[in-house]
């Protein structure tokens, strides 16, 4: 049943399985609540990392932690193995790493302002376009002068430093309203209520310790405690979806292997398209199209396939559809367009057995040799062969402890950045001021003293004596007396030229 090229993933009329080399050519896992979504995602990310390849998923409701202890072999696990033929099946564990952006389930998760950049921190603080452009001023006048953007406290003080300078940045980078900024720090602080204070800063998450294998060759399975922050869905989304654009841009172009290098399960993944705005839609599209260059697989999880915008739907070639409702027309249309997304066989009606399927049966199509889809088939999934359900946690601080990462993101790091260096140019600019407003004080002083001075000196008299006044009088006579000399003197020189 367990072949060396492919992952099982269950039985229709034939084994179904996923050819490793064809992993990174994205995936969907659909269905309604409880149809066994969680339990495919489980069986996919085991089968990823025994075949040594890593893999990152955010775990909802605490379900997929189970991977990390040996299967207990459960009456319905074993009954469903004997049922598709899974003559193999065995109890195994997982190489799991925890991660909770809170700290609490899991190492820290952090990020740093910068880069986060201000199309993704937009999406998180809900900015129109208005605010979302006075945010991208912020970050080009922090580039230009060496502002390093870290935590909130450094864009806090980057957006008071913008506020307070307003019209000589307007001159120089656009137009910034003192009221859009005000509207942007009040977002920020929504945003520090809501937890999101202890996702910046450093230090930062290292995408290579999201690639680990285990010293058995095991791929490592990075899980993400998401319940708490599921309170959060913007956080939510927008963390995931960076840690995709991350991938992208650090990761070298590899082309085609005979595995992926790492599968990135995205579950609930409406939320990233709710009420996004179109240029991000467009990023998620071509981050999916081209990250598959790096060897990269990402796989969507949600209820419904009309959740996933048409342009990114078409680049998810392996789907698992388990079972969707159809009561109303809305509902009706949906499952006419996923039974419509699947290769037709001819032994059923696709969109009929939709609606029909039980818990742990899905459709199956996944890419064949060449890159075909293959015919879709009705299919029981196979048991995880991992404990199902989620563990103690005295457990989960037990695997904290003793994780390849354990001690590495524990600490904050809190070096110098745009908010101690806006901090300095204030002090620096206050005590200038102060000096300024000293010096102009002493020099009151000193003309008040010099006044005061000349006040109280002795008064000299300013009537000339009789002898005094005769000087002057002959002195005026005789200068006057000169004058006309010499005027005269001049025209009579000129006179006597005649």
């Amino acid at each position: 049943m367990l072949l060396p090229d492919r992952l099982y993933l269950g039985t229709s009329t034939r084994p179904e399985y996923l050819i490793h080399k064809y992993g990174n050519r994205h995936g969907l896992i659909t269905g309604a609540t409880g149809t066994g979504k969680t339990v495919t995602l489980q069986v996919l990310a085991e089968g990823f990392s025994a075949i040594g390849v890593p893999v990152f998923a955010a775990d909802i409701k605490g379900d997929l932690s189970g991977m990390s202890q040996m299967g207990e072999m459960l009456d319905w696990q074993v009954k469903r193995a004997e049922e598709i033929g899974f003559d193999d099946y065995a109890p195994t564990k997982s190489p799991v790493i925890f991660w909770d952006l809170f700290g609490k389930q899991g190492h820290p998760v952090r990020t740093t302002i910068s880069e986060m950049g201000p199309l993704l921190l937009s999406r998180i603080l809900d900015l129109n376009d208005t605010q979302e452009g006075v945010l991208n001023i912020a970050f080009k006048y922090a580039d230009d002068n060496g502002l390093l953007l870290l935590d909130l406290k450094d864009l806090r003080a980057l957006l008071v430093e913008i506020g307070a300078n307003a019209k000589e940045i307007s001159v120089a980078y656009g137009n910034v309203a003192t009221a859009t900024v005000g509207a942007v720090q009040r977002a920020l602080l929504v945003l520090e209520q809501q937890g999101g204070d202890r996702f910046f800063g450093e230090k930062a998450l290292e995408i290579a310790d999201l690639m680990r294998t285990s010293h058995d060759g095991k791929g490592i399975v990075s899980i993400l405690a998401a319940d708490e922050l599921m309170r959060s869905p913007r956080l939510y989304a927008t963390f995931l979806l960076w840690l995709l654009s991350e991938l992208f841009e650090v990761l070298p172009e590899v082309g085609d292997l005979d595995k992926p290098r790492l599968v990135f399960f995205f579950d609930e993944a409406h939320l990233l398209f709710d009420d996004a705005p179109k240029a991000l839609v467009d990023k998620v599209e071509q981050v999916v199209k081209l990250v598959r260059s790096k060897g990269v697989g990402v796989y969507f999880v949600t209820q419904n396939p009309a959740d996933i915008p048409d342009a990114v739907l078409a680049q998810l070639s392996n789907r698992v559809q388990h079972a969707l409702r159809a009561y109303t027309p809305r509902e009706q249309k949906a499952v006419r367009a996923a039974a419509e997304s699947f290769r037709p066989n001819p032994d059923f009606k696709t969109e009929e057995v939709i609606t029909q399927m039980g818990v742990g049966e899905a459709l199956v199509s996944v890419l064949e040799e060449k890159g075909i889809p293959s015919i879709v088939g009705r299919t029981l999934i196979r048991p995880p062969s991992g404990k199902v359900g989620p563990i103690s946690p005295e457990q989960r601080q037990a695997l904290i402890a003793t994780s390849p990462v354990a001690g590495q993101y524990d600490q904050v790091i809190d070096r110098e950045s745009a908010f101690e260096v806006l901090q300095k140019k204030a002090r620096e600019a206050q005590a200038e001021a102060e000096r300024q407003k000293q010096a102009e004080m002493a020099a009151k002083q000193r003309e008040a003293q010099a006044r005061a001075e000349k006040a109280a000196a002795p008064r000299r008299s300013t009537r000339a004596s009789p002898v005094e006044a005769a000087v002057t009088s002959l002195a005026r006579s005789a200068a006057n007396s000169l004058g006309r000399a010499l005027v005269r003197g001049i025209l009579g020189s000129l006179t006597r030229g005649r």
